[in-house]
């Protein structure tokens, strides 16, 4: 048992050195993404239809395959694509093309969410701030953004927590995460189960409270229940 018990130790402390990578990617791919997805919302909503089937063909790509696999193209099929052309290609780090990737899915899914909170906003509210002579700019950038601001925080929190866990997927192209550096460990030591095991502590000791935060944030800005 205690051996057990220092092997699972030696597990949680190694895959915490891979903390500070997830945590990197993770930050960048939410807030790049929520800018890329308030550009794809106002994309979606935009009444010149090419632009809104744009937006739609983003998003139905970018949610509708895995993230492992729009990894996997970016880190080595776009390369060998570029290079079967004759043209000698090679990423500097394989971190940028995953940086890239989730950078990207994130944006998928933060413009469906950005979408959905602009719309909840009550249209007399822009008729309101039109009567007071405001543009459509204005009022969506002093009026409507602000309200949709509050709601889309619990969402965006949870795409948080999500992206943490998805960044695992990150152990194919030898980005040294939490989940990578456990399997390194588990290759070292034969012993799988605390190296995983300590693994899946790391993760939960960041997605638990997270989550709670994101949940007690959400009752806090539930304007309904008030």
């Amino acid at each position: 048992m205690i051996e057990f018990l220092k092997n699972l130790g030696i597990g949680i402390a190694t895959a915490f050195q891979g903390v500070p990578m997830t945590l990197f990617v993770t930050i960048i791919a939410v807030i790049c993404g929520l800018l890329i997805g308030f550009l794809i919302a106002f994309m979606r909503m935009s009444r010149f239809k090419p632009l809104n089937v744009i937006a739609m063909v983003y998003t139905d790509i970018l949610r509708g395959t895995p993230l492992l696999v729009q990894v996997l193209i970016f880190a080595y099929g776009i390369p060998a694509l570029i290079q079967s052309m004759g043209i000698q290609f090679k990423w500097p780090t394989l971190l940028i093309p995953a940086i890239i990737c989730c950078t990207l899915n994130s944006s998928a899914y933060m413009g469906e969410i950005v979408r959905s909170g602009l719309q909840a906003i009550d249209i007399g509210q822009r008729e309101a701030a039109a009567s007071l002579g405001m543009t459509h700019s204005q009022a969506q950038r002093l009026i409507v953004i602000p309200q949709a601001v509050r709601i889309i925080l619990p969402p965006l929190g949870n795409e948080f927590v999500t992206m943490i866990k998805e960044t695992a997927i990150l152990s194919y192209v030898a980005i040294e995460e939490i989940t990578l550096k456990g399997a390194l460990l588990a290759a070292k030591t034969f012993e799988f189960f605390t190296a995983y095991g300590g693994v899946a502590i790391v993760y939960l000791i960041f997605t638990i409270p997270l989550s709670k935060f994101v949940l007690y944030l959400e009752k806090r800005l539930d304007v309904d229940s008030k």
